[in-house]
């Protein structure tokens, strides 16, 4: 049996940060990871550039049945923190939309960044490691394929059930509750939408296009490119209205949200009366796109110029363009989900130190908590700050 002061279940974000802030602190600390890599999401996050952070991270950008949990550990260690230990590291970054901080080079550098961190903080790694139990005593014991291990601290930092072909499951769920926790619902989040029937069939038509629209959820509504898809509708303004959407619940598209569409159709009705609609609605949205809604919702006046066409007929369509009602079928699930949303119920953790109130020594961080991100930079964000909180005490 090898003795820890610290055992951290999981190598992704939020278990190297935790591992590196503890290692600083003198701590003896083991990572044990599953697979054969750490920080596999690191790699593939933000297609291969990592999204490693966001210059605008509020507590509002975060999805949780306690909506303040995650205020706490947000304050204390915040987007300039860790851009600090990016600039220490020389990496090259930039801006890329509202905040969001990108590699200039690859997600490489920074797990290099974070290994390196590790290494200087005396932090052992262990991966293809599969533990089969944990028990609390006097101390927590994980029984492993690599021998026992054993520790004052367990924190338990290995993620959702997103991309299960990258290793992701539901230990963390499972120990949390072995220890007496509530596990919230989970579901992906994060995730394109798919279709049925006609929807499906024009969607695969439209496979590759993409527009700028704005998705509305409820009271949520979300403005970015919208791609359509061969099972349904993905892209930024997507993947963030999925977060917040329910089964059986529809969405609503708005296909000109920086424009009005009625005084734009009025106005190029009588500038361009011999012009055909889909010619004046191609100057704003792609042509295949054009004709398919053409073909769906002005039939009758495909060859007709705008000077023959009512004015209540323009404003109908103008409707529709901004209040495209659609159903999802449902979504691509965790296959392709960045995240999961849900987890284990934040009212048993301390908000400052992520430690389970009534079992010392107990901690989960990151993703496996009931904390989830907007797209954008934020989900990082809640890793490094709260595997920072629990590296300060473990």
């Amino acid at each position: 049996m090898e003795n820890f002061d610290v055992v951290i279940v999981g190598g992704g974000a939020a278990g190297l940060m935790c591992a590196i802030a503890a290692g600083q602190r003198g701590r003896r600390v083991l990572i044990l990871e599953g697979s054969n890599k750490i920080g596999k999401k690191i790699l593939m996050s933000g297609g291969g550039r990592c999204n490693f952070t966001n210059l605008h991270c509020e507590p509002a950008n975060f999805l949780s049945a306690n909506k303040h949990f995650c205020i706490s550990a947000l304050s204390r260690y915040t987007p300039a923190d860790f851009v600090a230990l990016v600039e220490k590291h020389a990496i090259p970054y930039h801006e890329k939309t509202a905040g969001q901080l990108f590699c200039d080079r690859s997600s490489r550098d920074i797990l290099e960044m974070l290994s390196c961190e590790c290494e200087a903080a005396g932090v052992n790694i262990r991966t293809h490691c599969q533990i089969s139990s944990v028990t609390n005593n006097r101390d927590y014991r994980l029984e492993t394929d690599k021998g026992i291990f054993a520790a004052d601290s367990l924190v338990i930092a290995s993620g959702g059930l997103s991309i299960p072909k990258m290793g992701a499951s539901d230990f963390g769920y499972k120990v949390a509750q072995q220890f007496g926790l509530k596990v919230r619902d989970t579901r992906a989040a994060l995730v394109p939408f798919t279709f049925t029937g006609a929807t499906h069939e024009m969607t695969t038509r439209l496979s590759g296009v993409s527009v700028r629209g704005s998705v509305a959820v409820g009271d949520h509504s979300f403005t970015d490119e919208v791609l359509f898809t061969h099972r349904g509708l993905s892209g930024p303004a997507v993947l963030q209205s999925s977060s917040y959407w329910t089964l059986g619940e529809p969405l609503c598209l708005d296909l000109l949200p920086a424009m009005d569409g009625d005084g734009w159709l009025l106005q190029a009705k009588s500038e361009q009366p011999q012009s055909l609609l889909r010619t004046v609605l191609a100057s704003a949205l792609p042509r295949a796109l054009v004709a398919e809604l053409e073909s769906m919702w002005w039939p009758d006046l495909a060859t007709t110029a705008l000077a023959a066409v009512r004015d209540e007929s323009l404003r109908r369509i103008a409707s529709s363009l901004h209040n495209w009602r659609m159903k999802p079928s449902g979504t691509e699930g965790y296959r392709t989900a960045e995240v999961t949303l849900g987890g284990v119920d934040t009212d048993a953790l301390s908000s400052k130190t992520m430690a389970v109130r009534q079992q010392p020594g107990l901690y989960f961080i990151g993703e496996v908590v009931d904390v989830t991100g907007q797209l954008g930079g934020f989900n990082f964000q809640w890793a490094w700050a709260s595997g920072w909180a629990a590296g300060q005490v473990v």
